[in-house]
């Protein structure tokens, strides 16, 4: 899965795709690098970040979609509003990517309504206030057993367990120890039944092991891909496609 930020203040690569031209070109550069899904979103996730109107998100994320749609391409909307993915679904999209897990008012709803993929994340908090000394008794077990709630609720509310996917969230409302206690535990996610995402692509976490600024941590988010898939994980979302499908192609290849 590769990502498309199409806003202002994304950690990575906030402003870069903010124009919607900007934005579509290089989802189709992802597609063309490997990318098997386009995951576009409108408004940042990351720690601190103050939410968008929805005219405002709508704005900037349908006409890529629609755009990326036309050419072909598998689309991920990331988005916490009901309104957006109903929109988004409307306009073609392949997923629908929350976050929040689906846990707005009338969001289980909305996807329930269509037939694209779910993935439903575990985070903390809220962006605004999910890095304020998140704390945990259990990381894995508690995010395993919101995860496997909010499977329930999926497909309780009419989403096929088929479309299912759980992400535990690394870096929304976690500290390092929680990242790394994830990463051991990824294996027990997993084993809830449905595929994993991990989104660990030149995160906090990569840049305290390394050393490097977010622009410098391509590598770390590479070997970490790798390790992520090596641990259970079945999709992987990131910003260098064509290196992490490079690494993958070598790992399928030679792993023993």
């Amino acid at each position: 899965m590769g990502i498309v930020n199409v806003t202002a203040d994304s950690f990575s690569d906030g402003g870069q795709f903010l124009d919607s031209q900007a934005a579509i070109e290089h989802g189709l550069q992802l597609a063309a690098d490997g990318a098997q899904l386009v995951d576009v979103g409108g408004e940042s996730t990351r720690p601190g970040a103050d939410p968008v109107s929805l005219d405002e998100e709508l704005e900037r994320v349908l006409p890529v979609v629609e755009a990326l749609v036309r050419e072909g391409v598998a689309v991920s909307v990331d988005t916490m509003k009901p309104q957006v993915m109903r929109a988004a679904a409307k306009a073609g999209c392949a997923m629908v990517n929350d976050v929040s897990g689906f846990r707005a008012p009338g969001a289980l709803e909305a996807v329930a309504a269509s037939e694209v993929a779910v993935c439903a994340m575990h985070m903390q908090g809220t962006p605004a206030t999910m890095q304020h000394e998140p704390r945990y008794d259990d990381v894995v077990s508690e995010v395993r057993g919101f995860l496997a709630g909010r499977a329930q609720a999926l497909e309780a509310a009419g989403v096929a367990r088929d479309r299912i996917v759980l992400d535990p969230g690394f870096g929304f409302g976690k500290a390092f120890g929680h990242n790394v206690a994830l990463f051991a535990g990824l294996s027990r996610i997993a084993s809830i039944g449905y595929p994993v995402l991990a989104g660990l692509s030149r995160k906090r976490m990569i840049g305290e092991i390394t050393g490097r600024a977010v622009g410098d941590r391509v590598s770390g988010s590479v070997a970490a891909a790798l390790l992520a898939v090596q641990n259970g994980a079945r999709l992987v979302r990131v910003h260098d496609v064509r290196e992490t499908v490079d690494a993958l192609a070598v790992l399928a290849a030679l792993k023993p």
